[in-house]
């Protein structure tokens, strides 16, 4: 009859085989509380309990196998953390990461002082991860969220039940069409595809064989596609003074910055995340179309 300490050291050790230790071993603790519902202070002095004939466990090879062919950890479990929330991500949804955290987080110390009713459109919203984040920090908004996949909305609208949240859900081509709004945005956010074709190779499996393609790729010779788009669109769709977010490829912040300059919006700024890599961008529409 194993215990928890030999299930942790001969999961991680196979897990091994194709990961790092550190990462291996992370991996095996979040799925064994995953999976035996511990906590991690449970799992940790829990070690030498026998753990009996417990059916959780019959599921145990299959995730396993799972994982050691590159399939996400948050793909098996069903489910992944993101900003206090536990959401459910499926291969519709790309995983959230910390970098789109820092964005809501950039976006909720911006606009939670003084402001109550704010309308907030989030742009290819996958998991729903940003409006649901948002949510619990911005009392009183309401937002709409759009993405071109009728399945990664099925998954948002799931996690949006989960939350008790209500969202504006929309199966929108931001490419070839507009939202359907009740009024002027205060703001618009969006973590739109931004990984260069070219750099696919550079990709590790489970991120390429496993999540959405669409919603990581841009075409290497119009790597600013979605942002051009998204902010031609926040001319008109933006009050004055309505506020634009984006999480964008490092590679391409000046040129971001630029291209919103260029379209007439104001104090843009771009904001590194926690390794100092520019990752984020905000700027103000003025109100003033031109160009």
């Amino acid at each position: 009859m194993p215990t928890l300490r030999q299930l942790t050291a001969d999961l991680s050790t196979a897990l091994q085989a194709i990961y790092e230790t550190p990462e291996a071993e992370a991996m095996t603790g979040q799925l064994l509380e995953h999976l035996l519902d511990l906590t991690p202070l449970q799992r940790r002095t829990r070690t030498d309990e026998p753990l009996g004939e417990d059916i959780r466990l019959a599921a145990l090879p299959g995730m396993q196998a799972r994982l050691l062919r590159h399939e996400p950890l948050q793909y098996v479990l069903g489910t992944a953390h993101f900003a206090g929330l536990e959401l459910e991500v499926t291969p519709a949804t790309l995983i959230p990461r910390p970098e789109t955290e820092e964005l809501v987080e950039l976006i909720a110390r911006e606009q939670q002082e003084g402001r109550t009713g704010l309308q907030v459109l989030d742009v290819g919203t996958g998991s729903g991860c940003i409006p649901l984040a948002l949510a619990a920090r911005l009392p009183g908004a309401r937002f709409t969220a759009v993405d071109v996949s009728a399945e990664a909305l099925a998954v948002a609208r799931r996690n949006a039940v989960r939350c008790g949240v209500t969202i504006d859900f929309q199966q929108v081509d931001i490419l070839a069409a507009v939202p359907v709004l009740a009024g002027p945005l205060d703001v618009l956010v969006s973590n739109p595809p931004y990984v260069l074709e070219s750099e696919r190779a550079l990709m590790r499996p489970n991120v390429l064989a496993y999540e959405p393609a669409t919603a990581l790729f841009v075409p290497n010779h119009d790597p600013l596609l979605f942002y051009r788009r998204i902010a031609q669109l926040g001319r008109a769709l933006l009050g004055p003074g309505g506020v634009l977010y984006f999480e964008i490829n490092e590679q391409f912040a000046a040129e971001t910055e630029g291209l919103l300059r260029g379209l007439g919006y104001a104090a843009v700024v771009s904001h590194e995340d926690i390794f100092g890599r520019a990752r984020l961008v905000r700027a103000t529409w003025t109100g003033a179309l031109t160009g």
